[in-house]
């Protein structure tokens, strides 16, 4: 009987380019196996939006296993006590996995290390969502870096990401021994309502969906990314942010595929040393994540612990339904609602809302977006919302604060994103879309209109919200002051 490996999936739902997969084929026979461990994930276990998005990637991810004569083996519940009893049934004598970097990732990796290795199990782990593992890139000190341009510029100078390794050959797969969960049965869909009608029209979930997105990139967008990707009209980006955060395509993957298209067309070049700059983003939440895990429930920066949150409910929900009277937070807010997606852009302005003018701690908007997002990735959304509170590693000043009329104006000159997803103010002038209340009574009225009824005034005035903002900054600073 040859050596059988557990192979456990987890966010690399996909058979290219996964090391682990690769050893686990060159031991002998493997069994591929999901578990869903809610419990192990806890807060961060997926939201509604990402239950979607797992749903169908796994749905991918079986069909493409049966393809080659495997089958994948799903379980709910505890992943120790789940491996103890496949173990016990199968005589399996390893386990492998790719590597997580969250805090609740790594202990359960350390929980399965301790308890596997005494019962004899070849336990290993595998790099394979990153380009570059955290303990690799460090500052002249040995230090994580706390700053996102020398951060880059040391992975840049790094050694190059290894190339990505093609689906193993002729894999021995195993039977399961039992026919394990239902994927229907895990109720991850939403029903009554079904929120999420459409989605299918909008997302091709699984490994053969990434490969197809970013080809489409690659032949029809990289070239305006850099000019186009702040505009949200514009079909500029990638979209390919679920597709990483699932692992159905891997980081290594994509960045030489974007190397590669810029060295067959040179003026391509400045474009995709743009997008792999975004995906260096990704890379520092990753890492900053890993290093300082206090950053899943504390601002990064000490002294906001401090600071003055208020806030109140219905305000908040008006966020979260797209009411603010603010046209481009709402298109934003009601963008994601509907799709499960927000532009980056626009999601830099809704957060700064919520957190400066609506003065609403950022956990709160974290929370929504780790609920709505199909690519609630936990080390970006975490660290992203506390750059746009102005609490997190490398954010923009607190009192830098985004007027939504000027970015809807400058982001959407011609009102092209605001009219397809806030519709009531299609027949507003472009001059008076971005500010619907400083419209005189006959340009609404011949827009069709009524301020209150079919659009909400503003929940707060700008100039106002800005000067409170200031102001509970301002006692921030001064309490640090008398603390020193």
């Amino acid at each position: 009987m040859t050596a059988l490996t557990l192979y456990l999936f987890r966010h690399d739902l996909r058979l290219r380019d996964l090391p682990g997969l690769h050893k686990a084929a060159e031991r002998g026979r493997v069994l591929p196996l999901y578990i869903l461990d809610e419990a192990a994930a806890g807060d961060f276990a997926p939201g509604g939006a990402s239950r979607w998005w797992l749903h169908h990637s796994l749905r991918a991810l079986q069909t493409s296993l049966a393809d080659r004569g495997g089958t994948l083996l799903l379980r709910r519940g505890a992943s120790a006590d789940i491996l103890r009893q496949l173990i016990e049934r199968t005589g399996a004598d390893a386990v492998y996995f790719s590597r997580g970097y969250t805090p609740w990732e790594r202990a359960l990796e350390g929980e399965l290390h301790r308890e596997l290795t005494e019962l004899g199990i070849d336990c290993r782990r595998f790099g394979s969502s990153l380009l570059h593992e955290p303990e690799h890139i460090a500052n002249q000190s040995g230090e994580p870096y706390k700053v996102f341009t020398p951060f880059w510029r040391a992975c840049r100078r790094a050694s190059e990401p290894a190339m990505p390794l093609p689906e193993p050959d002729a894999v021995n797969w195993a039977e399961p021994p039992s026919p394990g969960d239902d994927l229907e049965d895990w109720q991850l869909l939403p029903d009554k309502p079904n929120w999420a009608a459409g989605w299918e029209t909008l997302w091709t979930p699984g490994e053969d969906g990434a490969s197809e997105r970013l080809a489409r990139f690659l032949g029809e967008r990289l070239e305006d990314y850099a000019s186009g990707r702040d505009f949200p009209a514009q079909e500029s980006t990638s979209r390919l942010s679920p597709h990483l955060h699932f692992g159905e395509l891997s980081p290594r993957t994509l960045w030489h595929a974007v190397r590669a298209a810029a060295e067959q067309h040179p003026g391509l070049h400045k474009p995709a040393d743009k997008f792999l700059s975004e995906l260096g983003w990704r890379e520092f939440s990753a890492h900053l994540l890993f290093h300082f895990p206090a950053l899943v429930d504390s601002p990064f920066r000490p002294d906001f612990r401090h600071f003055p949150w208020g806030g109140s409910k219905p305000r908040r929900e008006a966020w979260q339904q797209g009411r603010t009277g603010y046209p481009v937070v709402d298109a934003g807010m009601r963008e994601l609602w509907q799709t499960g997606y927000m532009h980056n852009r626009v999601r830099m302005i809704v957060a700064s809302f919520l957190t400066k003018h609506l003065l609403t701690h950022w956990q709160r908007g974290e929370r929504w977006f780790h609920d709505t997002l199909v690519d609630a990735d936990m080390g970006n959304n975490l660290c992203s919302w506390q750059w746009a509170a102005g609490c997190g590693a490398d954010a923009a000043p607190y009192f830098r604060i985004f007027n939504p009329v000027l970015q809807g104006k400058k982001f959407d000159p011609e009102g092209h994103y605001v009219r397809r997803w806030v519709p009531e103010l299609a027949a507003l002038p472009d001059r008076h879309l971005h500010a619907p209340w400083e419209a005189p009574a006959s340009v609404l009225q011949e827009a069709g209109v009524t301020l209150g009824e079919d659009y909400p005034e503003p929940v707060v005035d700008h100039r106002e919200a800005r000067e409170t903002a200031l102001g509970a900054w301002q006692t921030l600073r001064e309490r640090a002051q008398n603390a020193d």
